[in-house]
């Protein structure tokens, strides 16, 4: 065997090895489609009010669009977000349409399931998002917040929220 093949199977056989160890982007194309529903908000006084919320998202292999439309009686809130995963680390940038905040998120995905944080200047939440089959929850948690916690589960495609 001469030497140009020798180099040439030792550095694919070393690709190979290289790209099998890295770990592979987490698949968040479960999180995709057209969703309806709706939860429950509680306020910074304690209250709760009923919401209805639709969420648009677009995923393609490690990245997700998210937009989230939320409305109660008296409070209505936009999300939208941009995210990446590079094995199981999410990150991205988020935008709160209504009030006009905009900020980083950063987090974990494993299985159907993502565990991030969203911070801006002066502001942090949770956010934990799960998908099943036809149905995806919301959890946004920030305790002292305008907007304390906010719970939600749609189903896919579903009909008016």
């Amino acid at each position: 065997m001469n030497s140009r093949w020798l180099a040439a199977i030792t550095i694919t056989t070393s690709l190979v090895a290289f790209a099998a160890d890295r770990p592979k982007a987490a698949e968040l194309t479960s999180f995709g489609g057209s969703w309806s529903g709706g939860g429950t908000i509680t306020l910074q006084n304690g209250s709760r009010e009923r919401i209805r919320c639709r969420s648009s998202n677009k995923s393609g292999g490690n990245s997700l669009s998210l937009s989230l439309r939320c409305a109660s009686d008296s409070y209505k809130f936009e999300l939208v977000s941009d995210l990446t995963s590079e094995g199981s680390n999410i990150s991205g940038s988020w935008n709160e349409n209504v009030r006009g905040v905009v900020g980083q998120l950063n987090g974990k995905i494993s299985g159907n399931r993502i565990q991030a944080t969203a911070s801006a200047v002066g502001f942090s939440a949770t956010i934990s998002i799960a998908a099943s089959g036809t149905s995806l929850s919301v959890s946004i948690r920030s305790p002292g917040s305008e907007i304390s916690d906010v719970s939600v589960s749609m189903a896919r495609g579903g009909g008016r929220a």
